[in-house]
């Protein structure tokens, strides 16, 4: 119980500082923590990163850093392929599940790592790169239980000149509608899952993630970032190694 709740904190401030990477954490210590399968974890963690990132969306919505209209569009528009990706995971191995997932971290490791962004007029998002944006998102939530965050973020801040506050924000929302999305998709899952944990971890996350919210503008960000990518790049390597070396 007290790990579960230590967990669950430590997600939640992620997402409450970060905006991102809930379900990064939330796989891995499912796995090797509580030793979920990777279907377990996935679909658990779905629910986890939800309650959180609906507890972190709340105070962002309040202050009015969340663009209402781009959160909601990046859901529908994604809404088939995280239906579908979610449909696709239930025939694929814990390998490829896990090894696919290594590798979202990478590339969320490096997107984090992103330099100083300079404040410029924000702009609209093109059709296409909304759709296409949107459908991987989708995707990547369906089949590895992942909100999608450290790719709305850095897309939103570099390519649209939106503020970091509104991006992490907006991102939260995304993550809130793909998990709740995906986690009914995969409800053949639900039966298999003890979830006292999941709950506890979620309990804990709701409060953390809250608080960090709302106090997030009070931290260095690019501190932030770069140690939580460096953390993914550990994770990652770890998830390598265990599935082909140890499995």
């Amino acid at each position: 119980m007290v790990l579960a709740l230590i967990c669950g904190a430590f997600i939640g401030a992620v997402l409450g500082f970060v905006g991102a990477g809930g379900a990064m954490l939330s796989v891995p210590i499912l796995l090797y923590f509580f030793h979920f399968s990777a279907s377990q974890a996935t679909t658990a963690a779905l629910a986890v990163v939800f309650l959180a990132a609906l507890a972190g969306v709340i105070p962002k919505f309040r202050s009015g850093d969340v663009l209402l209209r781009e959160g909601f569009s990046v859901w529908a528009i994604g809404f088939i392929s995280n239906v579908g990706g979610a449909a696709l995971a239930k025939h694929l191995s814990d390998t490829v599940i896990l090894t696919g997932f290594a590798a979202v971290m990478v590339v969320a490791g490096l997107s984090m790592l992103r330099g100083p962004v300079k404040d410029r007029p924000e702009k609209r998002m093109k059709p296409i790169a909304l759709i296409s944006i949107s459908l991987i998102i989708g995707a990547m939530t369906g089949i590895f239980g992942i909100g999608g965050g450290f790719l709305a973020i850095p897309v939103l801040v570099l390519f649209y000149h939106t503020p970091q506050k509104k991006a992490a924000g907006t991102s939260l929302l995304i993550i809130t509608l793909n998990c709740l999305t995906s986690f009914i998709a995969h409800h053949s899952e639900w039966s298999k899952i003890t979830w006292h944990t999941p709950i506890l971890m979620g309990v804990a996350a709701i409060i953390v993630s809250a608080f960090a919210s709302h106090h997030s503008s009070r931290l260095n960000a690019k501190v932030l970032r770069i140690a939580f990518a460096y953390l993914l790049f550990t994770i990652a390597a770890f998830t390598l190694v265990r599935t082909w070396f140890f499995t």
